[in-house]
């Protein structure tokens, strides 16, 4: 038996015949290759040969999903990172990030934030899965900044399924945890990062507390319940999903307060923008589209900074020379009264929706007919001078009391005096006895009364 079996073993030269003849047909194949076979068709099937290979030998399959996508942050990543933020407390992972905001209170209940290169499992019908967080420096942008994208990792038989129902899930659930959010956040646009910083947001005016005319007030607030409940009809006429308010009045009459309270009422974060801190056009349009839903877009003091109207003077003959020409290129605002209402209710308008955006002035009759124009802004509210309806909400919150013998004659002189809810409140908060605070109030609407004549 051991006998027959040696003999069937071939023998070293045949062997070394064999392994000659292989090389030589190794050779001339990748000479076929290379000299016959085009260099681009060669690496097509080179690239084919080694996909086919690694997927069948690799069972894993990775989604990437970066911070950026188009113009502004990818709502996928947006949706990862306030959905993962909410399980962490429940998984046991490697790291946790954790912190707090609430300067009013250090005692206040920690927040959970995903920390990078730590691997974060979920599970999703059963299915397991791998999250993690990567940042590194981007080397395509002229300034130094950090490039932030998540993997997603899955066995190979589920990718479809994760495609068609995970992330549907996790942007559903990202949505309700947005919408049932405990703290807002007030966002401010960084010309040295090109991007937004932000704060926790502790404004406590509401529509309560707002000393604002009841009529006015109601109707605002059914303006916003509308808003709110109508992306349906936003949907069927095909308009963009947004409201435009200008808030405008002299300084000190609650323009801010009434932003405030439009924010607490909607459960809305706010973005502060100030016109003079943004470079172009073009950057109006990233850090825009780079905004949240369901937030207010504030842009405040419109008449001081805003956007220059020059662009859209188009009547000027090419000809014509204008000595004064070049002071003004100089002189001329960096952001273009087009390029703002190109967002505001141009073609860029529908890259976001719910969305409110909001306008304050001191000084209406001095903005550009263009930016008054119905369906720019929707709403316009008169910010007005204390009336005696405003005054009684004010006395109710400063000093609860809703009567005093003080009030006829203080309501009267309103009719002759104009003074800001701001002067109103500073007097009121003097002292929390009616009868001091009232005499002094009124004592100082009789000096301006006086100062008038």
């Amino acid at each position: 038996m051991a006998s027959s079996f040696f003999t069937k073993i071939p023998s070293l030269s045949t062997i070394f015949s064999i392994y000659t003849s292989l090389s030589a047909f190794t050779i001339l194949l990748k000479t076929i290759l290379h000299e016959i076979i085009p260099t681009k068709v060669r690496d097509f099937v080179i690239s084919k040969f080694t996909n086919y290979f690694s997927s069948y030998f690799n069972s894993d399959f990775t989604f990437i999903i970066e911070e950026q996508w188009d113009y502004g942050t990818n709502q996928t990543f947006r949706a990862a990172q306030v959905y993962l933020s909410t399980i962490l407390p429940k998984i046991s992972t490697g790291s946790l990030l954790v912190g707090s905001s609430n300067l009013k209170n250090p005692m206040a209940e920690l927040k959970f934030g995903v920390p990078v290169n730590s691997k974060i499992m979920d599970e999703f019908e059963g299915i397991l899965l791998e999250w993690t967080l990567f940042s590194e420096e981007d080397n395509n942008n002229y300034r130094s900044k950090q490039k932030r994208y998540f993997h997603l990792t899955c066995k190979n038989e589920f990718k479809d399924k994760i495609m068609t129902d995970y992330f549907t899930y996790i942007a559903k659930s990202s949505v309700k945890i947005l919408e049932n959010k405990e703290n807002l956040n007030i966002y401010s646009y960084s010309p040295d990062d090109q991007g937004w910083e932000s704060a926790i947001f502790q404004h406590h005016t509401t529509f309560e507390t707002l000393a604002m005319e009841p009529e006015l007030k109601n109707k605002l607030i059914r303006d916003l319940d509308a808003f709110s409940n109508g992306k349906d009809f936003f949907k069927t006429v095909g308009r963009a999903w947004k409201r435009g308010y200008l808030l405008y009045g002299p300084p000190g009459t609650g323009k801010s307060s009434l932003v405030a309270a439009i924010a607490n009422y909607m459960n809305y974060s706010i973005y502060d923008l100030q016109m003079q801190s943004v470079e172009d056009d073009a950057t109006l349009r990233k850090i825009l589209t780079s905004t949240e839903n369901r937030s207010i877009l504030l842009i405040e003091d419109l008449d001081c900074g805003g956007a220059d109207s020059s662009s859209r003077n188009d009547n000027k003959d090419e000809g014509e020379y204008d000595e004064n020409q070049d002071k003004k290129k100089k002189k001329q605002p960096k952001v273009t009264l087009a390029g703002l209402l190109n967002f505001v209710d141009g073609l860029w308008s529908s890259c976001v929706e719910e969305r409110i955006i909001i306008f304050t002035t001191n000084h209406k009759e001095k903005l550009d007919p263009a930016l008054l124009r119905p369906g720019r802004m929707d709403v316009h509210i008169l910010m007005d001078y204390c009336t005696p309806s405003v005054f009684k909400k004010l006395a109710a919150v400063y000093l609860e009391i809703e009567e005093h013998d003080l009030f006829e004659r203080i309501e009267k002189m309103f009719l002759e005096v104009k003074a800001t809810p701001a002067e109103v409140t500073e007097q009121l908060m003097v002292s929390k006895n009616p009868d001091v605070t009232l005499k002094g109030l009124v004592e100082f609407l009789e000096s301006k009364k006086m100062t008038k004549e």
